[in-house]
């Protein structure tokens, strides 16, 4: 076992794009491989640091399919139970048809729906139900009344008869709010962050800016000259140009939303224990149980059928079928070198999480920006770990 190829791998992103990027690999909860490469700050020349902290963005995904699956293993709700059990306002749904006429949903939307991504939810949050918990919340956007406030707006189509990337955790946070009586932040902090050790895990990241890798977007080629003009702050970078992009993820949208879908910020240690976990039968590294290993087989079983599998055409997804909340690999003449039922999740940044309970590997590896090149970097990525584990 030589990871030589992988930490290649990452210094030739940092010498392409990408400011600067870090790696945990774990093989039976032990770290096995730490590797930091490029800039945390490029402009003032502060190296990739290992404790530094990143918005995961949909990386969090998982964390929220996780605290799902731990109340579906204790009996509180099963997976085709509608929505409306928990949150009444989806017991009237509408769907906008492809002709533009706005209908009444003929079926459920299911709590299955929200974890596979087949409720016919969108990622759209300049609409009337954002609008509508704006004005109710007084700003707050408090994650129940946003999460209320979704069934306001019309579905892209009848739940269950596509795939479509979506809000569907974000709902499943708050539906976890209400059978919990905890806020998400709480609950998931008491079952997961805590058993498991992960301190350096956050839902709102105030307190911890000074810590955190500064985000960078990356702008193509073609719109270099616009976005010098505009700012005059982007830094070279090739063909085209990294800007600071703050600090804030814009899917917590406001002080007191808990995004199931995209709200953890982290470190590359801290998020590592929670794919370890995963990887190795639901016991994290220091051998607290999260779950139970046939959850977590239940988890990276594809739920797609003939209706919604051609929604899931992502190109780096080519191989892969749909979970809980996660990829999982189906088919490896996708192209992956990996082993079936491998799964995880990536994020709009740059993070990217592994788990393969076929030989307890597990992988957390992130870069800071958007525009994050994930058509490129993660299938390769994913190749060149798995041959690193045969050198």
């Amino acid at each position: 076992m030589d990871f030589t190829l992988l930490k290649d791998f990452m210094d030739r992103l940092c010498a392409w794009r990408i400011p600067g990027n870090t790696v945990s690999v774990r093989i039976g909860g032990k770290e096995v491989f730490n590797y930091q490469s490029g800039w945390e700050d490029i402009e003032k020349k502060i190296p990739m640091q290992k404790d530094s902290l990143y918005n995961i963005y949909s990386c969090s995904k998982v964390t929220t399919a996780v605290a799902a699956m731990q109340l579906y293993e204790k009996g509180y709700f099963l997976l085709d139970e509608p929505v409306s059990t928990y949150i009444p306002e989806f017991g009237t749904l509408y769907v906008k048809g492809e002709d533009g006429q706005v209908r009444k949903a003929q079926k459920p939307l299911t709590i299955r729906h929200l974890l596979t991504m087949t409720g016919g939810l969108s990622y759209d949050d300049n609409t009337q139900g954002f609008k509508n918990a704006r004005i109710e919340s007084k700003g707050r956007m408090d994650t129940l009344t946003v999460v209320r406030h979704l069934a306001d707006d019309p579905l892209l189509f009848e739940p269950g008869d596509n795939w479509h990337y979506s809000l569907g955790l974000d709902v499943m946070a708050g539906v976890i709010e209400v059978i919990s009586g905890q806020k998400f932040r709480d609950y998931v902090k008491e079952h997961i962050f805590e058993p498991l050790g992960m301190n350096d895990s956050y839902y709102h990241n105030e307190s911890v800016r000074d810590k955190m890798a500064k985000l960078y977007r990356y702008v193509d080629s073609d719109q270099v000259d616009l976005i010098a003009q505009q700012s005059g702050k982007a830094v070279p970078k090739f063909d085209g140009y990294l800007e600071d992009a703050g600090k804030d993820c814009s899917y917590v949208y406001g002080p007191e939303y808990d995004s199931g879908g995209a709200g953890i910020t982290t470190s590359a240690h801290d998020y590592s224990v929670l794919a370890a976990a995963l990887a190795c039968g639901g016991v994290g590294p220091n051998g607290q149980r999260i779950l139970a290993p046939g959850t977590i087989d239940f988890m990276r079983t594809d739920q797609l059928n003939d209706k919604t599998r051609p929604g899931f055409d992502w190109i780096q997804m080519k191989g892969y079928g749909y979970g809980i909340g996660v990829r999982t690999l189906v088919d490896k003449a996708g192209g992956s070198t990996g082993n079936l039922g491998e799964f995880g999740w990536g994020g709009a940044a740059g993070a990217t999480v592994l788990a393969d309970p076929s030989c307890q590997l597990s992988m957390f590896y992130t870069h800071h920006m958007l525009n994050q090149q994930e058509v490129f970097y993660q299938p390769r990525l994913r190749n060149v770990l798995y041959t690193c584990l045969s050198m």
